[in-house]
């Protein structure tokens, strides 16, 4: 086997690892308690372990365990088992006999708080359960001030990537063709929006870090050492580092370019090449950070999450280099400026359209479970505005495309053409560079929202839609009436899940009954629990599996004695 076939059989194996579908989670997931939830022990525990479906940060972990009466039980901060990184360990005082609330909030990799709750008690006798007073235990990094400073950090670094590719690439035969024409408001403008990216990026990490470790924006001395210690923190400090990279070498490309010469020289295409390459590489890190990451298969969807970002820097940095160079060129010359540029930048805007478009749909399969999640969660109602700005803003360009292209294509044997051309070009261009900036706030709100659970395809099948409160409905299905009722219906509070199960008014006996619960409101897997027999027919269990309030799918799995299994599912709105 040749040096060449095994590099390309590795890069194919590579790819295929990534694309291969994971059973990743977006979201932290309680997998494993000790003491369990709901669970009487009979001598106090020494800790209490949280167990994670990923590792969380312990600095950003918040623990509260406390008795009946609200007293703290907590004896040192959390800390990360030397065993398993997945699971926290949590210290405490000896505990007295009773039952004691455990509530805990983490941050997830991709930068989402997620809280939950439940109960244990120290015997032999504790006593029955308590109602207990929980926190809220529903949270979201969607905040106006997160949303508005990621929009900052996305449409400046994102204008000034396609601000340089304007300027180094599109817009530079202007320089040759048009005499006693500059580019140098362009690269103004590049300076000016690399400037705010490299500033906006790490305050948005604090303001973010901040949140996330419930301390105030000014707190410096405490909030600076942890803004690495999540890997939300890390992804968007490696964007910070990237950008820059990219910005030395779009800077070094710019000063070597001479745009008066028709052919480039060595230095200005190594350097060239090499402040694109930095940024590819920086329209890479917010998938590898965020949601694409974390979504099965990975390597398509980080790819996606790539061709869309690096399509709309294009189009967004091209725009607001065209309000540039309409302003910046002199009066005489401005037509005949326009009339080079405009032509060159429709065709790779039209390109980057039909991308942005293409890598958006294909991102829309992968992360959405069923159509209807479009119009029933909050991600999908979020990219139905942004959809919506981006087909206004498309119409624009298309109107740009059929009418003022061929007018400034026209203008050296029709001058006449020229003026109203370019004042339709700014008029235009200005509404689709605010679309577009829309979009991209649009696009901020999606990104600090949780996708669609892919339990929401199982919901489909869903036979009722049931809560808030106690739950008792009668399904006959397969010549079996089934009974079911849970109580108190309620988050983070042990609930009784019970079936009953009979056929022709007789108990059906020794039949195997798998309640599974999954959330609807963001991915946190699926947990599943065998419903033992209590009484005749009569299959129960007291468990605190609905951990936050929102919207849960219920599925009954029931299996009769030398029958086939059948599933119940229900919809169920779960309060606190």
């Amino acid at each position: 086997m040749t040096r060449g076939t095994r590099i390309a059989l590795l890069v194919v194996a590579a790819a295929g690892a990534l694309a291969l579908p994971a059973a990743a989670w977006a979201h932290a997931v309680l997998v494993r308690t000790s003491p369990l939830p709901s669970s009487v022990v009979n001598s106090p525990p020494p800790v209490v372990l949280l167990t994670y479906s990923e590792a969380v940060e312990p600095r950003f972990a918040i623990v509260s365990i406390t008795n009946a009466a609200g007293q703290q039980q907590i004896a040192g901060s959390p800390r990360r088992s030397a065993a398993d990184p997945n699971t926290l360990v949590v210290p405490l005082h000896r505990l007295a006999q009773g039952w004691y609330l455990v509530y805990w909030r983490v941050i997830s990799v991709d930068g989402h708080p997620v809280r939950g709750a439940f109960t244990f008690a120290v015997g032999p006798n504790p006593g029955p359960a308590p109602q207990f007073p929980v926190p809220s235990i529903s949270e979201t990094a969607a905040t106006p001030s997160l949303v508005t400073a990621r929009a900052i950090v996305f449409l400046s670094v994102m204008a000034a990537i396609g601000l340089f590719i304007l300027r180094i690439a599109t817009a530079r035969p202007v320089v040759r063709r048009v005499s006693e024409t500059r580019l140098r408001a362009l690269s103004v403008a590049f300076g000016i929006s690399a400037a705010i990216a490299l500033i906006a990026t790490p305050v948005y990490v604090v303001m973010a870090t901040a949140q996330f470790a419930l301390r105030g924006v000014f707190d410096l001395g405490n909030i600076l050492p942890l803004v690495r210690d999540s890997a939300f923190g890390r992804g968007y400090l490696d964007l910070e580092l990237t950008f820059a990279l990219f910005v030395l070498a779009a800077a070094l490309a710019l000063w070597v370019d001479r745009p008066e010469r028709p052919q480039r020289s060595i230095a200005e295409l190594l350097s060239t090449v090499g402040a694109l390459l930095a940024a590819a590489a920086t329209l890479l890190v917010p998938g590898l950070s965020g949601h694409a990451a974390q979504t099965a298969p990975r390597g398509l969807s980080v790819a996606l999450d790539w061709l869309h970002l690096a399509a709309g820097s294009v189009w967004v940095g091209g725009l607001i280099g065209l309000l540039v160079l309409w302003r910046s060129l002199p009066v005489a010359r401005r037509v005949a400026g326009l009339s080079v540029c405009v032509p060159r930048f429709s065709n790779t805007a039209f390109v980057s359209v039909l991308l942005l478009i293409g890598s958006g749909v294909g991102a829309s399969i992968i992360h959405f479970p069923t159509f209807s999640s479009l119009w029933q969660t909050s991600y999908g109602q979020a990219l139905l505005v942004k959809i919506g700005l981006l087909g206004a803003a498309s119409m624009l360009a298309a109107v740009n495309l059929l009418r003022t292209k061929p007018r400034l294509a026209a203008y050296p044997d029709r001058p006449e053409l020229g003026t109203g051309a370019a004042l339709l070009l700014r008029r235009l261009v200005s509404g689709e560079t605010l679309l577009i900036s829309a979009a991209v706030v649009a696009a901020a709100v999606l990104s600090s929202l949780p996708p669609p659970a892919k339990a929401l395809a199982a919901a489909g099948n869903a036979i009722a839609r049931v809560g808030p409160g106690p739950v008792t409905e009668i399904v006959n299905k397969n010549g079996y009436r089934i009974g079911i009722r849970v109580t108190p219906n309620q988050a983070a509070a042990p609930n009784t899940f019970s079936i009953q199960i009979t056929k022709a008014g007789n108990p059906v006996r020794h039949a195997s009954v798998i309640a599974g619960f999954a959330m609807l409101d963001m991915e946190m897997g699926r947990q599943s629990d065998v419903l033992p027999e209590h009484a005749p027919g009569v299959y129960e269990r007291s468990a605190p599996a609905l951990v936050m309030v929102g919207h849960w799918a219920l599925s009954f799995e029931i299996t009769p004695p030398g029958q086939q299994p059948f599933t119940l599912t229900f919809v169920d709105r779960t309060a606190g």
